[in-house]
């Protein structure tokens, strides 16, 4: 968009013009921004963090790897993930360690439901994830089951843009943004209670709980 402004000085018009290029209105339509009264932010509102840059996945080529202690080891498709497993939906704010935040409404399906289809074994402690991007975090297998943990695959009603995390992203409830990882390609099941991922293993907090 553009803007003329004319000067008039002393009841004499100035004619010049200067053309102002403002931000062009990205709001989808389509987006839900209020729900059960709830104010929501837009998906416009998250700031891009990637170690490698935004990935843009080939959901026909995609699948979903869940291995570990679990009795099998599970390949799924995208199709098989959301046309398979029941569908949840929860308003749940992302707060970042830069200081922002954004409250959405994420649509996916429980860690847990994904899981117990492997059969995941009594000696499992921790979920580790790997992403298109070679990011890692992790989590406690108690606290994904405690919590209806959920990887999501739409926001605020619409399917996952590449930039939120396509076509999977970790709905870490309680959790510093850094827990909610994009672009999942695999769940690992384990009892490595050490394990660290990316930012963890450069001094950020395992925990990574909020407040």
């Amino acid at each position: 968009m553009t803007i003329a402004l004319i000067l008039v000085i002393g009841g004499v018009v100035i004619g010049a013009w200067i053309w102002v290029n403002l931000p062009t209105q990205t709001s989808n339509p389509d987006e839900i921004r209020v729900y059960n009264g709830q104010q929501l932010n837009s998906v416009n509102d998250f700031r891009n963090e990637a170690i490698n840059g935004d990935q843009h996945i080939n959901v026909s080529a995609y699948t979903l790897t869940i291995t570990g202690l679990v009795q099998n080891d599970t390949v799924l498709t995208y199709d098989d993930v959301v046309n398979k497993h029941t569908h949840y939906q929860k308003v749940v704010t992302l707060h970042c360690v830069e200081g922002w935040e954004v409250t959405a409404l994420w649509e996916g399906v429980r860690l847990k439901d994904l899981l117990q289809d492997a059969g995941y074994k009594e000696s499992a402690q921790v979920v580790i994830f790997y992403a298109q991007d070679d990011y890692t975090t992790s989590l406690p297998l108690s606290y994904i089951v405690d919590n209806n943990i959920m990887i999501a695959f739409k926001v605020n009603g619409l399917i996952l843009p590449a930039d939120r995390g396509y076509p999977f992203r970790l709905v870490a409830e309680g959790k510093l943004g850094y827990k909610w990882i994009k672009w999942i390609t695999r769940i690992e099941v384990s009892n490595d209670v050490n394990f660290r991922g990316y930012w963890e293993s450069n001094g950020y907090s395992n925990e990574a709980d909020w407040p």
